[in-house]
């Protein structure tokens, strides 16, 4: 039974084609890659009720194009599309990208669920489940190709996420505050930032802004002087190794 055949049955079937989901500026996008206006609608509901922006494309070839132009956090992609597969889309795909991609089939065969895994798919969905476990499958996705929080730089290494930092394997005890204004520093390696910059971003708008040099020497004391430089007249470094 093909993708049409099963439309009028399809469980997300819930009310009226409307406007596509929004692109959004600050959030993680996901591409759609579906010919069916209704699914596309409400899986973009959704999507941005859980703040993901959405970019559509009807078939293969809107799906590279959408590709070379949005920063994509991740692709959901049918398998069934009007100029081809959606498995040589994603062939096409991996060949340049590790973007994250999910298939999302009318198809539920193992053949083809392991076809899609084979050609470099994270995950491969059957359309008789919910958008919600869809969106739930898209985050899972997401947190399981996201980036490692823990950053090492020569001795020293930072972990976010435990909001630990160490030397040499043993930890340094820092202040909320001082671990705040080193995580600024670390999202802008090499890059100066003023003494207002800087007191914007961890402390606010209101305040005395002698509180920067004298916090930044109590990172210089407790982690390394030459970690942050300073640039007379304007502000400081963060320089790692």
């Amino acid at each position: 039974m093909t993708h049409r055949e099963t439309k009028d049955e399809h469980p997300w079937k819930t009310r009226p084609v409307s406007a596509l989901g929004r692109e959004t500026d600050g959030v993680s996008t996901v591409l759609l890659v579906e010919d069916d206006p209704e699914i596309v609608a409400l899986l973009a509901d959704f999507l941005a009720v859980e703040d993901f922006g959405v970019v559509s494309a009807p078939d293969a070839g809107g799906a590279i194009d959408a590709l070379g132009t949005h920063a994509i956090a991740c692709v959901v992609l049918d398998v069934m599309l009007p100029d081809g597969s959606g498995f040589d889309v994603c062939r096409r795909i991996r060949e340049h990208s590790d973007v994250p991609l999910l298939f999302l089939s009318a198809r539920g065969e193992d053949e083809d669920k392991l076809r899609g895994l084979a050609l470099g798919a994270d995950d491969y969905i059957v359309k008789s489940a919910t958008p919600a476990e869809v969106v739930a499958r898209v985050k899972a996705v997401l947190r399981r190709s996201a980036p490692s929080r823990r950053q090492t730089y020569g001795r020293f290494a930072v972990d976010r996420d435990a909001h630990e930092v160490t030397a040499d394997g043993r930890p340094v005890a820092l202040t909320a505050r001082e671990f705040e204004l080193l995580t600024l520093f670390m999202e802008h390696p090499r890059q100066v930032l003023t003494r207002e910059q800087i007191y914007e971003r961890v402390w606010g708008s209101w305040g005395d802004r002698s509180a920067v040099p004298v916090y930044v020497r109590r990172l210089r004391e407790k982690l390394a002087p030459e970690l942050i430089a300073t640039v007379w007249g304007v502000g400081y470094r963060f320089d790692p190794p």
